[in-house]
């Protein structure tokens, strides 16, 4: 049987190119196409606010924004319109199999995400970052390259930790066990 399924990148910079190389990798997708407010090519479909031309049940859709806030619009839209948002982990990522991924996460090539952790929808978790044990991602957290998170954190809902920062054990309080 021939694979059809089809997505559709929203955002056609850095992060959504990474992405779409990443599923190439796993050949999920018969068709990889973005669609962006401001770049054209071969590939781009057309405007964001298009998306809605090529909703079907055989198309999932990605909103690849760094911006944490633009991809909780975008990721809120789609929701509203019931596309599917799938999960992207790069095949080199270390998941602990006791970790709790919700929809539409980003796990980018040698991230590590350990024991216990809870990951909540439309998190990116960058290359190279470290998430240690015990530590809550709530929705929209990015964790940029080479970031590393220490065990017992509760990372609060839309924060981005930059490029090779260190966040200390419990450093936005710990949570229960």
């Amino acid at each position: 049987m021939t694979n059809t399924k089809k997505i559709i990148i929203l955002g056609a910079g850095g992060f959504a190119k990474t992405l779409a190389d990443i599923l190439q990798q796993n050949k999920i997708y018969a068709e990889i196409k973005f669609l962006d407010d401001t770049k054209t090519g071969k590939n781009i479909l057309g405007k964001c606010s298009d998306y809605i031309k090529f909703k079907n049940e055989n198309t999932d859709m990605y909103p690849a924004f760094g911006n944490n806030e633009v991809r909780k619009i975008w990721f809120e839209k789609l929701q509203q319109e019931k596309i599917n948002i799938p999960t992207i982990i790069h095949n080199s990522a270390y998941i602990s199999p006791t970790v709790k991924i919700e929809t539409g996460i980003a796990v980018l090539p040698k991230a590590v995400i350990n024991t216990n952790c809870v990951v909540k929808q439309g998190c990116i978790v960058n290359c190279g970052s470290v998430i240690d044990h015990d530590c809550i991602l709530e929705q929209f957290v990015h964790i940029c390259i080479g970031a590393m998170v220490k065990a017992e954190n509760k990372i609060p809902a839309g924060t981005k930790i930059e490029a090779g920062q260190i966040v200390a054990r419990q450093q936005f309080g710990g949570i229960e066990g």
